[in-house]
């Protein structure tokens, strides 16, 4: 990941002059008619050392109900939302009006790191002490139609610069780390005949009675040029059954330890009893541990009738645990190696989507098209409004809603945002997180103040 800088303010203040100046081209059109950039846009910049990727966004000001300023400001805050850090401009020729302070109101709570940078400097400039008052330190003072302070601009990015690339050899690190899986279930259902097969030797006891296994064994694997390290467990069994007996709470400790340390598990199931309680108890487990998830329908080879089997298991896996709806299910046999074949890619499918990052603009033209299909329901008369998304992190993918009245919002709306984006950016096989960030109209006061 780069360094991504969003150019934000009120309107007419040279956010596209420097938007222009850093990008070495004229992208954005400039005017001295206030209004004239209207959606966000990005591209690559340059600056001295630097490169990084710099978004200039339509100027935030007042408007009404679903008005066109504030479906603007709206497009600015999605930029904010994914950027590293902010340029916060102002004219330095006007001084610190009120709608700067409003802008600083949203930037403060957005809590991303903010730039002050004071345009238009060709001359001394005077409101140096009035710019504290916007609480983000000294100002930078520039001239962006004239070249003057992009020395300052570099300097004061640079920090930020070095912490982006922290991260990335940070990300780099992770993605050289051995992948961590782990296989669990209930007692008996060929848990450690499924480790011992694809590691290729008897490397966990196997037997006909259940519990042999005490403790996760973890063993290094590499197929397909990854590397993965595995983690063979005890069975999980009823927390009934394991009460009062100290060796097996403490080899479902083990087993728990195991799932929690996993980037993806692999649930076994028993063909032969399928999806009893007691798997469903273990699969809600590992999602709300946030782990990406399949199901190995072992012994699969014992059924007399396998025709339609797969589905109508997949029907009674969607129905029994929509929170990891469409999470892959392999048939198996630990004894004969049917379907071995097919487990390892549906591991790797499944991390890559526990990985995955979907672009906030990818990300905003989905829900346009989701909100246009089924608005979100009125809550006491007034509808909710969700205006933008994003996805703060990943490992699992967490998703940000922004609007307003979010936390009225229906489970059933969560439900059909998430299956949404399940079949959008192919996410099988793992849970999705929402954070729901309900934001009050900056200007509702104003226009109450005014009445």
């Amino acid at each position: 990941m780069s360094l991504t800088v969003a150019i934000v303010g009120r309107a007419n203040v040279g956010k596209s002059t420097l938007f222009n100046k850093l990008v070495g081209r004229k992208l954005a059109l400039v005017h001295d008619t206030p209004g004239v950039t209207r959606d966000r846009r990005e591209a690559p910049a340059t600056l001295g050392p630097l490169t990084f990727t710099v978004i200039d966004t339509a100027g935030i000001e007042a408007g009404g109900k679903d008005s066109l300023e504030l479906r603007m400001a709206a497009q600015s805050y999605a930029a904010v939302a994914d950027a590293d850090v902010c340029l916060f401009v102002f004219d330095a020729r006007e001084g610190i009006v009120t709608a700067d302070q409003i802008v600083a109101q949203y930037l403060r709570k957005a809590g991303k790191p903010v730039v002050l940078v004071a345009n238009k400097c060709e001359a001394r400039f005077s409101s140096a002490s009035e710019a504290w008052s916007l609480g983000f330190g000294e100002p930078l003072q520039i001239s962006a139609e004239h070249n003057i302070g992009f020395a300052d601009i570099l300097e004061a990015l640079m920090p930020f610069a070095e912490q982006a690339d922290a991260d990335d050899k940070a990300a780099e690190d992770e993605a050289n780390k051995p992948l961590r899986l782990a296989i669990v279930g209930r007692p008996n259902v060929g848990k450690s005949s499924l480790f011992n097969l694809l590691l290729g030797s008897e490397r966990a006891l196997t037997g006909p009675e259940a519990g042999i296994t005490r403790d996760a064994i973890a063993a290094h694997w590499q197929a397909e040029g990854r590397d993965i390290l595995l983690h063979d467990t005890a069975g999980l069994r009823k927390k009934a059954r394991v009460a009062g007996h100290t060796l097996e709470e403490m080899s479902v400790g083990s087993t728990l330890d195991a799932v929690r340390f996993a980037d993806c598990v692999v649930v076994v199931i028993d063909a032969t009893q399928p999806f009893e309680k007691q798997d469903l108890i273990i699969a809600d487990l590992i999602e709300r541990e946030g782990r990406a998830i399949l199901f190995a329908v072992n012994k699969f080879d014992l059924l007399e009738n396998k025709a339609g089997a797969i589905s109508k298991l997949r029907d009674k896996l969607d129905a029994s645990l929509p929170q990891v709806a469409g999470a892959p299910l392999i048939a198996t046999s630990a004894t004969t190696g049917e379907g071995l074949d097919r487990l390892l890619p549906a591991v790797l499918a499944a991390d890559r989507a526990w990985n995955a990052r979907v672009p906030t603009a990818t990300l905003n033209r989905f829900l346009e098209d989701a909100l246009e299909r089924h608005a979100p329901p009125a809550v006491s008369g007034r509808r909710v409004k969700i205006r933008y998304m994003t996805q703060p992190k990943s490992r699992p993918p967490t998703f940000a809603l922004f609007g307003n009245q979010l936390d009225a919002l229906p489970d059933a709306y969560i439900r059909y945002l998430t299956n949404g984006l399940r079949d959008t950016f192919h996410l099988e096989g793992t849970p999705l997180r929402f954070l729901l960030r309900s934001t009050k109209n900056p200007y509702a006061d104003k226009k109450s103040d005014k009445k």
